[in-house]
């Protein structure tokens, strides 16, 4: 399966193969999952020192934010998916 690349905002990019889900950080359950990743060093901030508006959750464990919202990544991600088939 070859790679695929999404672009979370301000030229970062992350394996779209290896992304479970994409959240808003509104709840606390995700607050909580933040402060985990933060604590066990597997978070990735990728906002610049903006509002946090998506947070995408990775199979490798890592929990990575992102000033996008979760809306745009999902079409981002799935036109990506419709660029290779």
């Amino acid at each position: 399966m070859p790679i695929q690349l999404l672009n979370i905002g301000f030229g970062n990019i992350v394996s779209a193969n290896r992304i479970i889900s994409i959240v808003s950080p509104e709840s606390a359950p995700i607050k909580r999952m933040i402060q985990d990743a933060r604590e066990r060093d597997v978070l990735i901030d990728a906002t610049y020192g903006r509002r946090t508006r998506a947070v995408i959750i990775m199979d490798s464990d890592h929990v990575i934010l992102s000033a996008v919202q979760p809306e745009t990544v999902a079409q981002r991600l799935m036109s990506n998916g419709q660029d290779e088939g």
